[in-house]
């Protein structure tokens, strides 16, 4: 998408970033220039509106639940097997 105005940063980098920036993800100066183009940007004011309600109904529909710890344990173990098989793969490579 693009509202055809002369901005800062381009409205699709802008709209490719809104997660981050409703996540305050954003790195220093990224922040800054994503509001100062929400500001002088209607549409992509009403896109990012429309994430952001989009982000609040998950977060108030799904927000309160929890994994099983069981789930948790299992996850974290294969994220530990998947490293230990990179760091292992890297290691011969060298």
């Amino acid at each position: 998408m693009s509202c055809g105005g002369e901005h800062e940063i381009d409205c699709r980098k802008v709209l490719d970033a809104v997660f981050l920036y409703l996540d305050g993800e954003c790195e220093g100066g990224q922040h800054s220039l994503i509001r100062s183009h929400l500001d002088e940007c209607s549409p992509c004011l009403r896109e990012f509106g429309l994430e952001r309600e989009v982000k609040m109904l998950v977060a108030r529909k799904c927000g309160g639940e929890r994994a099983p710890d069981s789930l948790r344990s299992s996850l974290l173990e294969r994220l530990r097997l998947a490293r230990a098989e990179v760091d292992g793969a890297e290691f011969r490579a060298e």
